[in-house]
């Protein structure tokens, strides 16, 4: 466990992640997340009587550890009293990519941060994303990841890539519309077309996306602000577009908006 909340390549060769804390392991367990484990903090049984039984109820075995064992294992200064062990593993480009014929993807593209990431994982399932691409950044099975995006990571179909632009251009070649999330000078969210077959692509916090990459894309799109804020932070753009993207869709098939 200490491996696989400090170790990507761990995380990747057992192509497992660590969950933290009895929130996450709940959020799981509903997305019939596939747990190997589950460790309960010394004396921590009784007050988790409800998640332990779930656990034991779908097979996981349920393990009390020692006192002062789960401070050497967890990643936050107030360790979780309880931790589990899932299985995860990404799927195919394809998969995401036939998905999304009459659906919207997100691009995730060197995001560094792990909320984030997570966050962007949690906005794309809320609303109905057929997908996410995370291209490089920060390592998906990250606790912190798994933590911030409050179990979406196994909810959502996730294709890890290494290239890019290679992901790009199968989009494209798929038929579906590429745009980038720019801080300025792009089109209204409101005035495109996403009620199908659309990626939505973010860049980098600090850098945004390369220009090789940006020549990749349709067009550039850029949330409307009010005073003197220059940008929005990276996960919350991705969750105005994941959700503009839903409202169209919805309209679309005559629903609400």
């Amino acid at each position: 466990m200490r491996e696989l909340a400090r170790d990507p390549g761990r995380r990747a060769d057992l192509g497992a992640c660590l969950l933290e804390g009895p929130r996450v392991i709940a959020a799981v367990l509903d997305r019939g997340g596939s747990l190997t484990g589950m460790y309960l903090g010394h004396g921590a049984a009784p007050a988790f009587r409800e998640l332990v039984q779930r656990a034991r109820d779908s097979g996981v075995p349920v393990h009390s550890l020692k006192e002062g064992v789960l401070e050497k294992i967890g990643t936050t200064r107030t360790p979780q009293p309880v931790l589990a062990v899932a299985r995860w593993a990404p799927r195919p480009l394809g998969e995401i990519v036939s998905g999304a014929a009459d659906g919207f993807v997100v691009v995730a593209v060197d995001v560094a941060d792990p909320g984030n990431l997570g966050t962007v994982l949690r906005s794309a399932e809320a609303a109905g994303a057929a997908g996410v691409v995370v291209a490089g950044g920060v390592d998906i099975r990250n606790p912190k990841v798994v933590r911030a995006s409050a179990g979406a990571l196994f909810g959502v179909p996730v294709a890890e890539v290494d290239d890019a632009r290679a992901a790009l251009t199968a989009l494209r070649s798929a038929g579906l519309r590429v745009y980038a999330a720019v801080a300025r000078g792009g089109i209204a969210p409101d005035a495109l077309d996403l009620a199908g077959g659309a990626a939505l692509v973010v860049g980098n916090e600090a850098r945004g996306l390369t220009a090789d990459l940006a020549a990749l894309v349709d067009g550039t799109v850029t949330i409307p602000m009010a005073g003197a804020a220059e940008s929005l932070n990276v996960a919350m753009a991705a969750t105005v577009l994941c959700f503009e993207a839903a409202r169209q869709r919805t309209a679309a098939r005559g629903g609400p908006q």
